[in-house]
């Protein structure tokens, strides 16, 4: 079984690090917190957003530089999909697939149910919000799932895949779901645009007889990187979340032609130009979840609220158990047997890991709920979902009936 790299614990250090100095900063000096996270650095011109908009350290980490994680998260999602022993391809995806889906849609079942029941916001309407908890956290995920399975275990690669797969889906949602939003889909012409003409010019697999010169033209970064920031563009100004610009340049983008497991050690020693791309991010990546810990992780200790509650009961209650009734409903109704080495109860764990969400859901939170008050009790309820983790590592250490620790 092959290893996960070492650069996934530092990234969950560093998120937490900037989430912890955020959330010292806000309590001790709320003012000077906003003050800085919000400072007004220049305005865009309209003809770029509908919207008048202005760049500052929040949203320039979030929409820009989270790109970059998206990215990095797209890559091995796609290698997963498409590649020779890829875990994903064909049959082999409609479990994960149901645990997904089932995971999410149990999320935002229970959050519109509790949320009629408990809900007290002014602001809030019928299902405000529901797109909060569709999403997880890949990098925490992992960080409790290794120390649940141990490094090689078939179910820590399993959780990957799923916090993968769920973060970028969920991510799409909100930005479609988004009431606010102003899409001018028109401008996905130029992320298309970008990615076919890459493709076709650096991207293709050369023939057999090509000449050095068109060989060595696919292996440079510098028209893939050219392409990212026109996709990027063109997904921002359609009014989509900017954190998914780079994605659709992936597939155009020259890849090896096998599958060596979601963030394997392995692809390391791999030069072709998406995982040269992909380890140029590591080093970057760290010190980007530190800033996006830093703006968007700061939790107000004192806005406990009923959408505190919703959110809690949302990721804690409705994620595992859609994922077991959809899950197991298609496992069962279409004769699926569960992946080699993984059991009932790893499913079980996977769940209960999965009940945590920060990044991705933080990322969800602006436009998915009106600012102030409920924005910051649902980012209270993210913060605290993280116990699941804690609880997901005392489970897994409570001794059998019968056995000795």
């Amino acid at each position: 079984m092959y290893r996960v790299s070492s650069f996934l614990p530092r990234f969950a250090k560093a998120l937490l690090g900037g989430a912890a100095l955020a959330t010292a900063w806000v309590n001790l000096a709320p003012a000077s917190y906003y003050d800085a996270i919000e400072f007004r650095l220049l305005d865009l011109p309209r003809w770029l957003v509908p919207l008048p908009f202005s760049l500052t350290p929040l949203n320039i980490v979030a929409d820009g530089l989270m790109a970059l994680f998206l990215f990095f998260l797209g890559k091995e999602l796609w290698e997963a999909l498409t590649l020779e022993q890829g875990p994903l391809r064909g049959r082999q995806a409609i479990l994960p697939a149901g645990l997904m889906l089932g995971g999410m849609a149990g999320a935002a079942g229970v959050w519109v149910l509790v949320g009629q029941l408990v809900e007290t916001a002014e602001e809030a309407g019928f299902a405000t919000g529901w797109p909060v908890p569709l999403g997880s956290d890949v990098v925490l995920c992992f960080l409790i799932g290794r120390a649940v399975f141990g490094p090689g275990h078939p179910a820590l690669h399993l959780l990957l895949l799923l916090t993968i797969a769920t973060d970028i889906l969920a991510l799409v949602i909100a930005g479609i779901a988004d009431p606010e939003a102003s899409l001018r889909l028109v401008w996905l012409l130029l992320p298309l645009a970008a990615a076919l003409a890459t493709w076709a010019l650096y991207g293709r697999a050369p023939a057999p007889g090509a000449p050095e010169r068109t060989r060595r033209a696919g292996q440079r970064l510098l028209p893939y990187v050219v392409a990212g920031l026109l996709s990027w563009i063109g997904v921002a100004a359609s009014g989509l979340p900017p954190a998914l610009g780079l994605l659709p340049v992936i597939p155009a983008i020259a890849h090896a032609d096998r599958s060596f497991g979601l963030f394997a050690e392995a692809e390391e020693l791999l030069h072709d130009p998406l995982n040269r791309l992909a380890h140029a991010l590591l080093w970057p990546l760290t010190a980007i979840l530190f800033l996006f810990g830093l703006t968007r992780g700061g939790i107000d200790l004192a806005a406990f609220a009923p959408t505190t509650v919703t959110t809690l009961t949302a990721l804690w209650l409705g994620r595992p158990l859609g994922m077991l009734l959809l899950g197991f409903g298609l496992a069962l109704g279409l004769g699926l047997r569960l992946p080699p080495g993984i059991g009932l109860r790893d499913i079980l764990r996977i769940g209960v890991i999965m009940a945590m969400g920060f990044t991705v859901p933080l990322l969800s939170l602006e436009s998915a709920l009106p600012g102030g008050a409920m924005q910051e009790a649902a980012r209270l309820g993210l913060a605290l979902s993280l116990l699941a983790g804690p609880l997901a590592l005392l489970l897994h250490r409570t001794p059998k009936r019968g056995t000795t620790p």
